[in-house]
This record gives C-alpha cells, structure tokens and sequence, in this order.
C-alpha cells in the first residue's frame, strides 16, 4: 500500500515509473476537475458538455502520444496545453465572434506561452475547480442533481460509479445528467462563487460531492485497488481550500473537514504488506496517523461552534470515537449507536440503518443485529450490493448459524467487486461453508467475479469485517 500523505498537498512518492495507460488514469481522476475548470473559464458555462468533450480527447492524445514517444517532463502542464489548443480549436470551428474570439485566444496564449508561469497558473486552475464546483450546485438544479454532475464533472467519476453511489441505475444517471447540464444551459448559470444569500444552498451540494469524493477513495467501488489515495488527497485539498476561503468557513464545513481527516489517520493500518483487508480489530494503531487525528479532532471543535448538526458532524464524532479508543475492546459503542440514532432522525438512508444495525449487534449481541437488519426501512434497496449480505453472514456465523453464513458470504461474494473484500469475503466462505459446501442451484462464485458493490460508510469498518465476538451455543 502506498504510504499516507503527511499532508493534504503532497502526494505519495512515486519509486517506479507508471505505465502510459496508468499515468493517463491517474491525470483523469486527479486532474480532471482543473482541466475541466480551466476549459469552462476559456469556453463558458455554457458549453460545459464540450468542455468535457474537450478533456476527454486531450486525455486521449495523451495515451496515444506517450505510448509511442514516451511521458513528458511535465505530463500535467502537456495535458493543459493540449486542452486548451483544442478549447481555442472548438471556439473558431463554433465561428464566435470576430471581436471576442482573439480576445479569448489571446489571453489564454498569454497565460500558457511558456512553463515558466505554469507554477503562477496552478492556484489559478485550483480556484477555478472550487468556482466549477460551485457552478454545478446552483440552487436552480435540485440536490442530488447538483452532486452528480458535480461528480461527474469535476471529480471524473464513471456513470457507473455515481450509480452505485447513488443506488441507482445507469441509465437513471444518465439521463439526470442530461437533464442538468440542459438546465444549465437554458438558465445561463455564470461562472463565479456566489456571495450572500445564494452562499448556502451551493454550499450544501458542494461538501456532499467532496464527501462522496473522498468516500470512493476510502473504498473504491471496483479494480483490485481497495484504497486510492490520490482521491481522498484531492477532496481533503479541496475542502482545505474551501475552509480557507470566507464562504466556506462553517461549522458544517469543519466536520466534513473532520471527518475525512480523522478517516485517513487510519490509512496506514487498513491493508496488510500483500495488499489484505484488514478488520478494524487486526489493525495496528500505532500506525495511525497522529498529527491528522490531532488536526481533525481541532476542526471538530471548530465545528462545534452554533447550533447547526449535520450528518458530517455526527459521522466525524463516530470516527473520533474510533481514533481515540485505546484498543478495539475500549470502543464505546453505545455512544456509537447514539450518533446513529441521531443519524437516522436528520439523514436516514439504508446504509445508515444498517451501520446502526453493527453498532446494536455489538451492544446487545448477533440476533439483535439481526432483527434490525429485518426491521431496515427501504432494505430492498441494498439486496443487490455485497455489504448488506456479509453484514448478516457474519451475524449469522456468530449465532454458529453456518449453513446461513455460508449462503450469505457467497451471496455477497457474488456481488463484491474490489478485489481485497473479494479475497476477504472468500475466506469468510472458506470459513463458514467447510460443514456446508455448496448446494445445488446455488450460485458458483469466485475471488475473480466482477458485479456490483457499494460505498459502506466512511467512518466505520462494518461488523462483517471486524472481530466476531465468541461464538453463541446454538439453542437446542
């Protein structure tokens, strides 16, 4: 696993040079909401479907030209220039204006002429992500419209990946992004921060696309790659950056801030040397991060300040009682449980019933968990992903329920899709199915199967992925 950021501005060092195809992957995700930024700054708001047009194509010439000639000295600063030729390239084939065009094509020449003003223009592309970010949760487009299109846009996530995200379907996702980006459009929505009274409600979309940013970095929902850091290192940027700015110093902002910090103190610890999974109880906590728990514990305090409570606070309070428990036994799950409740009353969804769902199977034993699990509002919702189904596998493997675990782990390995849970949840079947093989018509599976998952909360490892407590005498 690649070592931890000691900040939220340096990246892990690199110790071997990355394939074309990997270094193109790596400048679409990290890169993608500057590029985007800087293209919509050159070609209005109004033309944010060609500016992604743009970057996709300037990505392309990228893995085409470094395949055959090899990466640039400046691979950042090669893909800018690229966009934004084919940005001035896409104004003149749009014939704009005689008087406007030169002044657009001027001015961006004179910002990019040579790599000596690349450094000057980097904080320039950053305010611009923030700005598009703030484009894409206009309070004219609705809630969760503002955070998909802000995740497509400006993060580079797949349809796919929003989907899950969102428990919904592709082509659901699609078509709300179609919808948006129309509306944008026919409203003539302006590229710029908004001050007063338009503040809030932008806000708002913006820290729910940097938390769902950082949540598909803390667990990817598909590859071989459980944890990609490079994401969770571009939100803790830019919420940083949000914070520092005027509009975005809130209480709310802080327990974001909070939590994400507090969740990447434990990076070190979550995988083994060979890349396993490990359970928040074989985790060693000395690795944990000190200083990032120390400065998420101080935007915690920060966020204590008024009377607003945000989902953010009570799931940044959860992984504080995590990072400040001596050891697993110490864990105070009772008051776990209460941010939960809490939780459930100001933001329920089924992934929160079924963490509060852990948290009572830990104070009042496996059954409990389990009767929860069945009184779950909208659980219909969460048959088709992994973490429901290993939650209960490992309930039942608890109550030495084995022939149920066992279906329950091969269900969800059915359904996992990184590769370390699927390697996990392997074992876990291995585990509960030795008394139990397989029955006929039950579905084959292996650690190779490829469907889909979905993002378990960011700030608690659930129980399938823990320490069983000792195993329960089944009643006779």
């Amino acid at each position: 696993m690649p070592p931890p950021p000691d900040s939220v501005s340096v990246a892990a060092p690199v110790t071997t040079a990355p394939a074309p195809a990997q270094l193109v992957e790596h400048f679409f995700r990290h890169e993608t909401g500057r590029l985007h930024g800087a293209l919509v700054r050159l070609l209005g708001v109004h033309n944010l479907a060609l500016a992604e047009d743009v970057a996709q194509e300037a990505m392309l010439r990228a893995l085409r030209n470094w395949s055959m000639g090899g990466v640039p000295p400046n691979p950042s600063a090669w893909i800018t220039q690229v966009a934004m030729n084919l940005g001035r390239d896409a104004l003149r084939h749009q014939r704009m204006s005689a008087a406007k065009e030169p002044a657009l094509v001027t001015h961006h020449e004179q910002i990019l002429t040579s790599p000596a003003v690349a450094d000057e223009a980097a904080q320039v592309i950053r305010d611009d992500a923030l700005r598009l970010m703030f484009v894409c949760c206009h309070p004219s487009i609705a809630p969760d419209a503002q955070v998909i299109l802000a995740l497509k846009v400006l993060c580079g996530f797949s349809t796919s990946e929003i989907a899950r995200a969102f428990l919904s379907g592709d082509a659901a996702i699609e078509k709300q992004l179609t919808r948006t980006k129309q509306r944008i459009g026919d409203a003539g929505i302006g590229f710029e921060i908004p001050e007063g009274e338009d503040l809030a409600p932008r806000l708002n979309g913006v820290l729910a696309a940097l938390y769902q940013l950082f949540n598909e970095g803390y667990k990817a929902s598909s590859g071989e790659r459980l944890l990609r850091e490079e994401l969770c290192q571009e939100a803790l940027r830019l919420a940083s950056l949000l914070i520092e700015h005027p509009v975005g110093r809130t209480p709310r902002a802080h327990a974001l801030l909070a939590l994400m910090l507090l969740t990447a103190a434990r990076f070190p610890s979550r995988l083994d040397e060979h890349g396993a999974l490990l359970r928040l109880d074989d985790q060693d906590r000395g690795k944990w991060d000190q200083s990032l728990i120390a400065r998420g514990l101080n935007h915690l305090l920060e966020a204590a300040q008024g009377n607003d409570l945000s989902e953010y606070h009570l799931l940044a309070g959860i992984a504080a009682i995590h990072c400040t428990s001596a050891d697993y036994a110490s864990t105070d799950w009772a008051r776990i449980l209460r941010h939960y409740d809490e939780l459930e009353r100001i933001k329920p969804s089924p992934i929160v019933a079924l963490n509060r769902a852990v948290a009572v199977a830990h104070l009042r034993g496996p059954q409990a968990g389990l009767d929860a699990i069945a009184a779950m509002p909208e659980r219909n919702r969460l048959e088709s992903h992994y973490l429901l189904h290993a939650v209960i596998g490992e309930l039942q493997w608890q109550l030495k329920d084995d022939r149920a675990a066992a279906g329950s782990f091969r269900r969800a390995l059915s359904l996992a899709h990184v590769g370390p849970e699927q390697h996990y949840l392997a074992r876990m079947l291995e585990r509960s199915a030795e008394k139990f093989p397989r029955e006929p018509g039950d579905t084959e599976t292996s650690a190779d199967d490829r469907t889909s998952n979905h993002l378990a909360d960011l700030s608690q490892t659930p129980a399938s992925l823990t320490r069983p407590k000792p195993r329960r005498e089944k009643a006779r």
